[in-house]
């Protein structure tokens, strides 16, 4: 379960707006949520063939739980994005490659994300691709330096049976110190993975966290 004194991602999301989608109380509900986060840190150094030698760089954070608080995994690794938009994209693409090998494709799957804009894209997403004819499906603006992530992020979100994403503050975001000093929290890659992966998540046969599936009970 989670530490004393820090919600869980669950409880976060529940608190959280979803831009571009109503979130009534009965679908907050997801199977699996993640909190991703990115960093960026200007390159420094002396020139090298007209180039400058990185010192420092950024990182990306994730971290992944269930419905009932179950810690899934946590990643803090080092990255060099050119920009904080591109670190924000990477990290995101990080935390739902690492999802969809460990949970079952009719997952329910909430984002918490602590960038106004990609929540936004996410969101117009879905829209886009599972939205009704009365939900026009909103703008979707990805900066170009993100390279092939959005698409990456746009076949995860399209993977799983449903996605949303809540926008979250950063000093609420549990990933938020896992990017920015991954030097410190590299540790936490070591942490035993565990394996979700199911037939189903969804509906009346939901994937039980590790601690209940010995036990052949169900999640609520």
């Amino acid at each position: 379960m989670a530490a004393y004194g820090r919600p869980t991602l669950r409880d976060l999301f529940d608190e959280s707006p979803t831009p571009h989608i109503a979130h009534p109380p009965r679908s907050h509900h997801r199977d699996f949520y993640i909190a991703t986060d990115g960093s960026f840190r200007p390159h420094s150094g002396g020139p090298v063939n007209g180039d400058r030698t990185p010192t420092e760089s950024g990182g990306l954070g994730v971290v992944i739980e269930t419905l009932d608080g179950e810690r899934v995994v946590r990643l803090s690794v080092p990255d060099s994005a050119p920009d904080n938009n591109v670190a924000e994209y990477r990290a995101l693409h990080l935390g739902l490659d690492v999802l969809a090998s460990r949970a079952p494709t009719d997952a329910r799957v909430g984002l918490l994300i602590d960038h106004d804009q990609l929540a936004e894209n996410v969101n117009a997403e879905v829209l886009a691709t599972h939205g009704s004819a009365y939900d026009p499906p909103h703008g979707v603006s990805v900066p170009p330096a993100t390279g092939l992530h959005w698409r990456g992020i746009q076949a995860r979100i399209n993977g799983f049976g449903e996605v949303r994403a809540a926008r979250i503050s950063s000093d609420r975001n549990p990933a938020h110190p896992l990017a920015n000093a991954p030097d410190q929290y590299d540790h936490v890659n070591a942490e035993p993975d565990r394996c979700l992966r199911s037939e189903s998540a969804s509906g009346e046969e939901r994937v039980p966290p590790p601690s209940r599936a010995d036990r052949g009970e169900a999640s609520n």
